[in-house]
């Protein structure tokens, strides 16, 4: 039986009554993957510059880099509500360059939505992406695209109470500005739970504790595929990349003795055009 695709209006209806699920892709073969387990949710993430470009952190990503990238998963996943993400300087210097980057997720790489890193200071930019008619997910607490101003790859919203209302506010200005969810990264489970208590839209969380409406990881991270951003919220559910490693080994092994490849992966040649050949 085929799933229906997933809307955000279904996943609204589902908060506070079932949560949902979200994981990233940056190329056909993991969407396909995810898609087909059933995932709700699927993130073409910045994170992808660390995970498949080998950059150092989200920032170096370009808006062609993501679009190029979401394309990929845009004409692969049929189930999944697909999500953009917005890298770095892709909304903040100007709210039309912002609407028209957003806007490419849309037209060109087939997204359902985006995802914008900020605070309350970027509610105003995630308003007008709404107003264009694109729905927008905005992402609160840890920012890896600005995590050096914040201090590093660190816990937000802990260490005071005007910090953790700073986390607060940063969420009800999103909610306020038409997003149609909330993601938090890297804030207290308590603090979490409260802003999910405090929003009406859904809320998204990565290191956020497990009263969120949804959870998000980096699925190269959760199959061992990528040692993670630094912090331990993820859950490392298969040690694929071992597997993998073992696999490689093995073939060179094969290689090196001369067991492949055998008859079983050749291809024959008619004895009379061989003789023909040599003669």
């Amino acid at each position: 039986m085929s799933l229906q695709k997933v809307t955000i209006p279904a996943l609204q209806a589902r908060k506070g009554k079932q949560k949902f699920t979200m994981l990233t892709a940056y190329d056909a073969p993991f969407a396909r993957l995810v898609d087909e387990a059933g995932i709700d949710v699927i993130l073409v993430g910045d994170s992808l510059g660390a995970v498949v470009l080998g950059y150092g952190g989200t920032a170096p990503v370009t808006m062609d880099e993501m679009i190029h990238h979401a394309k990929a998963v845009g004409r692969t996943a049929r189930h999944a509500l697909l999500v953009g993400d917005m890298p770095f300087m892709s909304y903040q210097a100007d709210t039309a360059e912002a609407v028209r980057n957003a806007g490419r997720h849309i037209k060109e790489a087939g997204m359902d939505c985006v995802k914008l890193e900020g605070s309350a200071k970027q509610a105003p930019i995630a308003r007008a992406i709404v107003d264009a008619g694109i729905a927008v997910i905005g992402h609160i607490g840890l920012t890896l695209q600005t995590a050096a101003s914040l201090g590093g790859v660190v816990v937000q919203g802990g260490g005071s109470a005007d910090a953790a209302r700073r986390i607060l506010d940063d969420a009800l200005a999103m909610e306020a500005a038409g997003c149609w969810a909330v993601l938090m990264e890297a804030v207290p489970a308590d603090l979490g739970a409260l802003i999910t208590r405090r929003l009406k839209v859904p809320t998204i969380g990565i290191g956020a504790g497990p009263a969120c409406d949804g959870q998000v990881l980096l699925t190269h991270e959760m199959l061992g595929l990528f040692p993670g951003l630094g912090l331990p919220w993820g859950n490392r559910y298969l040690d694929a990349g071992a597997l993998m490693s073992q696999a490689i080994r093995q073939y060179a092994d094969d290689i090196h003795g001369g067991t492949f490849p055998g008859p079983e992966n050749s291809f024959p040649l008619d004895p009379s055009i061989l003789r023909e050949l040599e003669g």
